[in-house]
């Protein structure tokens, strides 16, 4: 039976506002402590309780969006990666405005946030996803595989046109190095595809202060790493696997893959593999 993981929630509430990335409309999110087993949970029109599980994904066309009975809340990846990956399991994200604000693109300011208002461990212990199986979901080239580990670990391949190309990440998940090796990383886009969702009403936020833009030429701005990009697929990927609802010991490969692949990966571990879903349980499957 694998170690176990303590629950743990924030010591104080840490706020957030800005613009959405999509609607540019002004948003701000209070994310509030919340008890054992609560699991994270977003409060949208000031009541409307929606745990942030794979049940409740209702699109993933440009980004992951959370709802039930009409009400929604969209690009809900990059906070939800950073709660899932510094250990914060337990949490009530309360919502005003349409999206969760983009800030500047990535996880940072939410992973310092986090260390600003603290972890609190709570005494008992994180249910487990234990994968004894392989899973594989597929969508032409892209492809999720969960496979057995005794450990979180992801590697993730990107591949995109001219001039980003092909990219590779192979890390263990750990609080430490997501702060210091996937958090700064940012979300991104081609400066025709920018344009192109804006005729369609989308980005609408975004800018040069908040997203990573490509010409032909190559990046915009300076690049925090080379293969930034691929960092940020994992990060999205992270906040996309927090709606597990547990903790995956488990080695996740992704070949190209994007929100909606991510969404049926989880769909079907849950369906699959969480028949159990106690307080400490260890879930195999």
């Amino acid at each position: 039976m694998p170690t176990e993981i303590a629950q743990a929630t924030l010591c104080g509430p840490c706020a957030f506002d800005g613009v959405g990335l999509h609607t540019g409309a002004g948003c701000a999110i209070e994310v509030r402590p919340a008890g054992i087993d609560a699991g994270i949970t977003f409060v949208l029109d000031g009541h409307l309780r929606v745990p942030a599980l794979a049940e409740y994904i209702v699109d993933t066309s440009r980004a992951t969006v959370i709802g039930r009975d009409g009400v929604s809340v969209s690009t809900v990846e990059h906070l939800l990666s950073a709660l899932f990956a510094m250990g914060v399991s337990n949490a009530d994200i309360h919502v005003r405005g349409p999206e969760i604000p983009v800030l500047d693109g990535s996880g940072r300011p939410f992973v310092e946030a986090i260390e600003c208002a603290g972890i609190l461990e709570q005494a008992r212990a994180r249910p487990l996803l234990v994968i004894t199986q392989p899973l594989v979901v597929a969508r032409g080239e892209q492809l999720v595989i969960a496979l057995p580990s005794e450990r979180f670990r992801v590697r993730f391949v990107a591949d995109f046109p001219a001039p980003i190309g092909v990219q590779f990440f192979d890390g263990e998940i750990a609080a430490q190095e997501y702060a210091r090796q996937i958090a700064p990383a940012r979300t991104f886009g081609y400066l025709h595809e920018v344009e192109a969702l804006r005729t369609r009403g989308l980005a609408l936020g975004g800018s040069l202060e908040n997203a990573l833009v490509f010409t032909q030429d190559g990046p915009m701005q300076p690049l925090r790493w080379q293969n930034e990009v691929v960092r940020h697929k994992v990060l999205d990927l992270l906040g996309d696997l927090s709606l597990l609802g547990l903790w995956p010991l488990a080695e996740i490969v992704a070949i190209k893959s994007g929100h909606e692949l991510h969404a049926r990966a989880v769909r079907a571990l849950r369906q699959r593999f969480l028949a159990d879903l106690a307080p400490g349980s260890h879930v195999r499957g």
